[in-house]
């Protein structure tokens, strides 16, 4: 049975994309879920996968062709069905294939004492060469501008979280309840980046040619992990934005993430990025910068440490947080002190609201 690649659907403002080339060829043998080609269009790049394993029978469009959503791009034999072909029962009138003579049982062979028993057998080694996605492309021309262009330079700090964790336990059925949507960690961390900013303006700023661009609004890029690849979308005036604002457009990101409609728009101009590695486990890391910002903020992991309070030794759920920055612009002052605003508001979230 053949089955069709089709163009997947567009968002309602694209109509159609361009074909870019195909990373496989009529007769090869692909996986279910391996990138055939990529779709272009004027917003964002599509990358198209196999929905079946097996055969590529046939490539309907070349690259440079037009292409609408629902279009049939290539046809694909499944394999599962040539393999149900191979052991299918004989049509009514055929017949019956006789069974296969089996060898008459023999004598092993008698193995000589002392005769050095046989070495194992070598495990394959196999390798397989499977090309960039575009957007894997792009991601990685972008880190490498970071690091051939800016003087990056990261300081830490760590974060007692046990204030903002005892706000949203005693609050998160309401807010839930009342948004739709809980009560996260990135909102506090929002906030608290931009209050921040407000106070440490180089660092929400940037650098053009021979100019520093101080921008009067706070952008926040937050670094999402998608199945194609990191993503960061943008928070538009995150400063104006409420808890519950902050906790609907992550979720909403989070979405559209994996089901590639994040638009081009929507991950471009960021003035500040926080990118938080703790969800997969990371207890400390050294963020590196998305151009031309001058900021990247890292959250990581929390953990039960035992830490000095008040000349007792008491176990606190901490988190270490790291600020890469570019030290063409933003001095060593500016950075610590910037992370040290970050952590008095979340160890002391009231100072969020009240804006001090």
């Amino acid at each position: 049975m053949l089955v069709d690649v089709k163009a997947p659907e567009f968002s309602e403002s694209v109509q159609s994309g361009s074909m870019l080339d195909w990373h496989k060829q009529a007769g090869d043998f692909v996986r279910r879920d391996e990138p055939l080609t990529d779709l272009e269009t004027d917003k964002v790049i599509l990358e198209v996968a196999a929905p079946v394993s097996g055969v590529l029978k046939e490539i309907c469009l070349p690259s440079g062709s037009e292409v609408k959503a629902g279009d049939v791009l290539a046809r694909i034999e499944s394999a599962e069905t040539a393999a149900e072909a191979v052991g299918r029962n004989p049509r009514e009138g055929e017949a019956e294939p006789e069974p296969l003579a089996m060898p008459a049982p023999t004598h092993e062979a008698e193995v000589p004492v002392g005769c050095p028993p046989c070495p194992p057998c070598e495990p394959e080694r196999g390798e397989r060469r499977v090309p960039m996605t575009r957007l894997r492309l792009r991601i990685a021309e972008r880190l490498k501008e970071a690091q051939n262009t800016a003087a990056m330079l990261t300081t830490f700090n760590e974060i007692d979280m046990r204030p903002v964790m005892d706000l949203r336990a005693r609050y998160q059925e309401q807010f839930q309840k009342e948004h739709g949507v809980k009560l996260g960690f990135m909102s506090f961390f929002t906030k608290a980046v931009c209050q921040a900013l407000k106070a440490y303006p180089l660092v929400n700023a940037s650098i053009d040619g021979r100019d520093v661009v101080y921008h009067d609004y706070y952008d926040i890029g937050l670094a999402v992990s998608s199945e194609r690849g990191l993503v960061v979308p943008i928070l538009r005036n995150a400063d104006r934005l409420s808890f519950a604002d902050i906790e609907q457009q992550i979720a909403d990101f989070g979405r559209r993430a994996n089901s590639l409609e994040l638009t081009l728009e929507e991950m471009q101009g960021g003035t500040f990025t926080v990118s938080n590695g703790g969800v997969f486990g990371s207890l400390l890391s050294t963020p590196i910068l998305n151009p031309p910002q001058s900021g990247v903020l890292g959250l990581h992991k929390i953990q039960d440490r035992p830490i000095a309070e008040q000349g007792q030794v008491v176990i606190r759920p901490m988190m270490y947080v790291a600020l890469s920055y570019d030290h063409r612009i933003v001095d060593g002052r500016e950075a610590v002190s910037f992370l040290k605003a970050v952590k008095d508001a979340l160890e002391d979230p009231a100072r969020l609201l009240l804006e001090l």
